[in-house]
């Protein structure tokens, strides 16, 4: 299979994670106009198990390092795949929560809340379980990006001063959604040995824990997405005919376009995990909020008509970011 052969590459692999994961919501933005959340919901989740398996019986399954794919998930033990299922299921309340807390508060609201919690607690209990990289530098890198995180929200205020909102069922929403979503990343790595090439017996290779991974999350829609299909904290309810009734070919290939973009990122982050340490990884593709600010600011132009002093937060933002992300990707040589 496919590992990489240097910490340079899994620095690459990393970047593009960020990019991957700040760019999957575009497929959303395309689709939301006539085709509600939930239901776009299904058509990821779709595409997040069909990436993982076409990786998986390619780059999974070719080399002369490490399993091949199907062999690994046939050696797998009942608590590896547990574990990755459990990361599944935890990540999908944790991206729907998200999602409820942004339409609910906002993003300057929901994003340095959600966001947040998950860069600093994901980075914490990751680095606990595999300490790579030095701490002090590590951890002063995710502080400046947690400060980016923030004149993030206060751009996005800024932008949307005066609009109505009810921030304190999306502050509960957020703190929660951000916890889940910094410990879904940690389960899926416990199931992977930390020797890619001389795998341990029971556990697996990236390769199979994203896909295992990726069940989880389809698996555990039947709950949570159920619920806020029917049950939506905001906007009309949708049914399952809807799904049906609604859905044209280009929404469903958009929503499986966004699932893939989102798993490429997953399955990057897991692979550099071996090089760059699994706290690193995750730390780097969580920067990718500012790629999604990127996207708003350059592409569709969300801060055109924005208020004076607002420019002057989303380049500090910026600085603040690349600053953060220099020094996570150093505490790997400190």
């Amino acid at each position: 299979m496919f590992i990489p052969a240097s910490y340079s590459l899994a620095v690459i692999l990393c970047i593009i994670t960020m990019f991957c994961w700040g760019s999957w919501a575009n497929t959303q933005k395309l689709a939301s106009q006539s085709w509600p959340f939930p239901l776009f919901y299904w058509d990821y989740s779709i595409g997040i198990i069909l990436l993982s398996l076409v990786f998986g019986l390619t780059l999974g399954s070719n080399g002369q390092e490490g399993r091949a794919f199907l062999d690994d998930l046939g050696q797998a033990d009942s608590a590896a795949m547990g574990s990755a299922f459990l990361g599944g299921v935890l990540f999908n309340l944790a991206n729907l929560l998200i999602v409820a807390a942004i339409d609910i508060a906002g993003m300057a609201v929901a994003f340095p809340v959600g966001i947040g919690i998950a860069l600093v607690l994901g980075v914490l209990v990751n680095y606990l379980a595999v300490p790579v990289g030095d701490p002090m530098i590590l951890f002063l890198g995710v502080g400046l990006v947690t400060i980016a995180i923030l004149l993030d929200a206060l751009a996005y205020r800024k932008l949307t001063a005066g609009k109505a909102q009810t921030p304190a069922k999306g502050i509960i929403l957020s703190i929660a959604g951000g916890v889940l979503m910094g410990f879904f990343y940690r389960f899926v790595a416990a199931s992977i040995s930390v020797d890619f090439a001389n795998p341990e017996s029971g556990l697996m290779t990236p390769y199979a824990a994203v896909f295992v991974f990726s069940i989880g999350i389809f698996a555990s829609n039947f709950l949570w997405n159920t619920f806020f299909m029917y049950r939506p904290l905001q906007g009309k309810s949708v049914s399952y005919s809807d799904y049906f009734k609604m859905g044209t070919p280009k929404l469903h290939l958009i929503g499986i376009l966004g699932g893939a973009i989102w798993c490429l990122g997953m399955l990057f982050s897991v692979i550099a995990g071996e090089k760059a340490g699994f706290a690193i990884s995750y730390g780097l593709g969580q920067g990718a909020t500012m790629v999604a600010a990127a996207w708003g600011v350059f592409v569709w132009k969300e801060f055109k008509a924005a208020p004076k002093g607002t420019n002057t937060l989303v380049t500090l933002m910026f600085l603040a970011f690349l600053a953060g992300l220099v020094l996570i990707i150093y505490s790997r040589f400190a």
